[in-house]
């Protein structure tokens, strides 16, 4: 019996080592793609974290990450897509004037220079968007810029898909986010060592 105790006392004592090791490891939620890999250091440094509101929503969920192409015509995701239904308001990430409401193959599309981001500076672009901005408006962070338009997504479910780019670069737009926007769900309490498991 008593082997079976101390049996018991060391696999919870292992399994809490693993558990803190896995969450003091983890990656940040913006330095991940969709596909759980890391993007490489210093590729969006000095991407200011000037956002004060996601595009869609409080949290939306991420359909699809930012996957950098290898080279500039390579493939890759130059954008996140965020779930949202057709009609969902898109409001700016953060305060810039809007450098382009319109289409683009067919598709509504809006992009806004971003202020005080550097020379070029930052812009974000949402497609597909009805747009209730016009070119040359400003705006602040978290003003509705338009809505989820019904047709012109690439997602298999609807969304919007949310870009950033300086001058021809194009940037993960996940960074522009402080890291209390981008934390999910509430703290968890680890198990305490001695308290006996439940049967």
């Amino acid at each position: 019996m008593r082997m079976s105790a101390f049996t018991r006392a060391c696999t919870r004592l292992v399994l809490l080592v693993v558990l803190t090791l896995a969450v003091l490891l983890a990656p940040p939620p913006s330095s991940l793609s969709s596909t759980g890999a890391v993007t490489p250091e210093g590729e969006d440094a000095g991407t200011p974290a000037v956002g004060r509101a996601w595009p869609v929503g409080v949290r939306p969920r991420v359909l699809r990450g930012w996957e950098p192409p290898a080279t500039v015509y390579g493939r890759g995701h130059r954008g996140v897509d965020l779930a949202a239904p057709p009609g969902t308001p898109v409001r700016a990430v953060a305060a810039g004037r809007v450098s382009f409401a319109g289409r683009v193959a067919g598709k509504g599309v809006v992009s806004v220079e971003l202020t005080g981001t550097g020379d070029p500076p930052l812009r974000t672009t949402y497609e597909p968007v009805r747009a209730s901005v016009t070119e040359d408006d400003e705006v602040t962070a978290g003003e509705v810029i338009g809505t989820v338009a019904l047709t012109g997504s690439h997602c298999a479910a609807p969304c919007v898909h949310w870009g950033l780019l300086r001058g021809d670069t194009y940037l993960n737009p996940l960074t522009l986010l402080p890291p209390r926007l981008l934390r999910r769900g509430p703290s968890r309490l680890l198990p305490v060592l001695g308290v006996p498991v439940p049967d």
